[in-house]
């Protein structure tokens, strides 16, 4: 007998438990290996339908946030850009209103200061009168043949008139 080549009555027996195996593994143990395999297989493609499915929302996840964030942009630059008009608007109309109030004060000032004017004259005026009425008169009362007579005159009023202008003052 030689190992290669096995004896007829050794190949029968080997050959029925063979068969006698394979087919308990047929009917009891390839079921069950082929229903786990078939598991194995299904929560495969489910795990892999899953992933496609996560990626899918992952990438529209990302468009959206991408959309977010231009939107975001958008609206930050309209706010800036309405904002610098806001603040533009708010500069022009205080430069107006300054020039309307700088105008307007200047006006009461010239106002004012014409109306001083006027007052001041006025009070010149009267005062040139009421000088000019007393130099009549003492003119009237005296006789001023000379040219030397009217200067002292003169000289003598105005320093009358300084006199009694000072002690009005104080």
């Amino acid at each position: 007998m030689s190992l290669l080549i096995p004896d007829s009555g050794l190949l029968f027996w080997m050959l029925l438990i063979f068969a006698i195996v394979f087919v308990i593994l047929a009917k009891f143990g390839f079921p069950v290996i082929t229903k786990m395999i078939a598991k194995r297989r299904d929560h495969i493609n489910d795990s892999l339908r899953l992933a496609e499915e996560a990626e899918v929302k992952l990438g529209q996840m990302k468009q959206e946030h991408a959309r977010i964030i231009a939107q975001a942009r958008e609206e930050q630059n309209r706010i800036l850009k309405e904002a610098a008009q806001e603040r533009d608007n708010i500069i022009r109309q205080a430069q107006t209103q300054a020039q309307d109030e700088g105008r307007k004060i200047l006006d009461e000032a010239k106002t004012r200061i014409d109306a001083e004017k006027e007052s001041a004259l006025r009070e010149i005026r009267g005062q040139v009168a009421l000088l000019s009425v007393r130099i009549a008169e003492k003119v009237m009362r005296k006789d001023l043949s000379s040219d030397q007579a009217q200067l002292d005159l003169v000289t003598r009023m105005l320093d009358e008139a300084t006199a009694s202008k000072a002690i009005k003052n104080n």
